[in-house]
């Protein structure tokens, strides 16, 4: 064994505790990410489902950045398990803020995005709302089955 890898070995240990303390190791794709996870998701509007826009907008996702930089969302995929998409457009999450898309029409805010459907997207019975990166790669999910509450923390 050479003496650089002796002393590579050595600081191993160091490098790795330096790295948790920076927080540069990632063990997650949503921290990789920057934190970026689907916090809640509110898939069966309250009262009858009429198709309205106020009915269809109180069907929601709820995402989060528990990072502590913002995050572009640029070409970012919010999906149902029938493959409904919704694609980001020039969007960033800030540090430590929560982001609602909201199914039916509305004007984007900084904390509201709309798919501007006419129809429900999530399953009241059974479905999955998958959060993934322009790539594909997944970033985070959530999934219920069977009528509850008509909403889950994730």
């Amino acid at each position: 064994m050479s003496i650089r890898t002796v002393r590579l070995r050595a600081a191993l240990p160091a490098l790795a505790g330096a790295a948790l303390l920076t927080g540069t190791l990632l063990s997650t794709p949503a921290q990789a990410a920057g934190g970026v996870r689907i916090y809640q998701v509110w898939y069966d509007s309250p009262g009858r489902d009429t198709r309205s826009n106020s009915s269809l907008n109180a069907e929601w996702v709820q995402i989060r950045n528990t990072g502590g930089t913002a995050v572009s969302l640029k070409g970012w995929v919010l999906k149902d398990a029938s493959d409904h998409r919704y694609v980001f457009r020039g969007v960033s999450i800030g540090a430590g803020k929560y982001m609602k898309i909201h199914t039916g029409r509305g004007t984007d805010t900084a904390t509201d995005k709309y798919q501007g459907r006419g129809a429900y997207v999530w399953n009241n019975d059974r479905d999955t709302a998958t959060l993934t990166r322009p790539n594909g790669a997944g970033v985070s999910s959530c999934s219920w089955a069977k009528p509850g509450a008509g909403h889950k923390y994730c």
